[in-house]
């Protein structure tokens, strides 16, 4: 049994899994493809499982939210069109729209059963996007909580289209993690965790029950994983992981398809990957900058610009920028590079790019002299900065 990516024991591990399983009071489910369907489409087993399972949570008096995919395959079984056809957007799009009511049929049906009442909720990235939406979304779930209901929450494949797609559930799940400030993150899919191998050929790989932070090494293990994960696979459910971790969120990624997986974890057993929460929590509106929205622009920061940001926690001034790439106006979001190219840190702008670009390498104090007029000192502030 692996020691995980840092020298805590296995004792130890399984100490702090069974701490946060039992503080966990709001939690997160995200169940994939590779977990709900089988040859024939939607798995009504599977399904009633996963409504026994979250039913067991709600009654412990846990706040629950499922991010369910699924609609796809759904539709594919409703007007009998076979795995083996190749499907442009529209045609995804149409079955998604054709599926999505079957498969919440099916949850009704599964939840009916354990007398448990159930709420839709569909999205785009723009809904979360827009900061006013954003809090609108948490405040509605937070009511549907008062209610005693279970939203299940699937991307709004129908009229999605890339600049409004999340990716993939794993990003939709993580999101909806950090916005609601969740306590566990439980991805459930076909593979049983991480490996320090690919089993199949490394007889020396062994499973990684406890991740203390999110590595490249640890980024590196998911390819290890062989499964037939949906459009997110192994990678993005690491990220995804990543992301919540900086919430204050513990997270699992393990087996969806056995029968009390949500049991066995609340009980203390061992199964699947469990990752820590990192040290530094985020705030969550600076969760919001930094993981929601998506970068309209790109600075490239000299190194001086780069230490004031990541060790000094100061803001971002027009002397340290070296380039502008993109096209963006006041408020839009920004990533910040530093000179090998690597992200360093999101933020929200104070000036358009094509001021940024008179501006770049000059003092503050020079600013009004290049543009005529100076609202800021700042091009990035501070408060409107996450460094990643």
């Amino acid at each position: 049994m692996n020691q995980m990516t840092t020298d805590i024991s296995l004792e130890e591990g399984l100490y702090l899994r069974q701490s946060y399983f039992d503080k966990a009071r709001r939690i997160v489910v995200k169940v994939g493809s590779a977990v709900l369907t089988n040859d024939s489409g939607v798995d009504e087993n599977v399904i009633q499982n996963i409504a026994r399972e979250l039913t067991f949570l709600h009654n412990s008096g846990r706040e629950v939210i499922l991010v369910s995919s699924g609609a796809v395959a759904a539709g594919r079984k409703k007007i009998s069109l076979q795995d083996s056809t190749t499907l442009g957007l529209d045609q995804k799009q149409a079955l998604a729209a054709i599926g999505q009511p079957c498969l919440m049929q099916s949850y009704e049906n599964a939840f009916e059963e354990c007398g448990q009442t159930i709420a839709q909720v569909l999205l785009t990235h723009s809904d979360l996007a827009d900061r006013k939406r954003y809090l609108r979304v948490r405040n509605t779930i937070l009511a549907l909580f008062r209610f005693g209901a279970i939203p299940i929450l699937n991307e709004n494949d129908t009229v999605a289209v890339d600049e409004l797609r999340f990716g993939d559930n794993d990003t939709l799940a993580a999101l909806i993690a950090n916005l609601i400030e969740a306590d566990m993150f439980i991805c459930l899919t076909d593979v049983v965790g991480l490996y320090t191998g690919n089993p199949q050929n490394d007889p020396d790989a062994k499973p990684v029950y406890t991740v203390a932070a999110v590595t490249e090494e640890v980024e590196a293990m998911a390819g290890n994983v062989k499964s037939a994960l949906g459009t997110g696979g192994m990678q993005s459910k690491i990220r995804a992981a990543k992301m919540v971790s900086t919430g204050g969120c513990a997270s699992f990624i393990g087996p969806g398809k056995h029968d009390t997986i949500l049991q066995q974890l609340f009980s203390g057993e061992m199964i699947g990957t469990f990752f820590l929460p990192a040290v530094d929590k985020i705030k969550p509106r600076k969760q919001w900058i930094a993981h929601v929205l998506h970068p309209k622009g790109v600075l490239v920061l000299d190194e001086g610009a780069c230490q004031a940001l990541s060790n000094r926690g100061g803001s971002l001034l027009p002397s340290g920028i070296l380039e502008v790439r993109g096209n963006f106006g006041v408020g839009d979001s920004v990533h910040c590079l530093n000179p090998a190219g690597k992200v360093i840190a999101a933020g929200l702008i104070n000036y358009s790019s094509a001021d940024v670009e008179l501006i770049k390498k000059h003092h503050s104090a020079e600013i009004e002299g290049l543009l005529g007029v100076k609202d800021y000192d700042e091009v990035i502030h501070r408060d409107n900065l996450v460094v990643l």
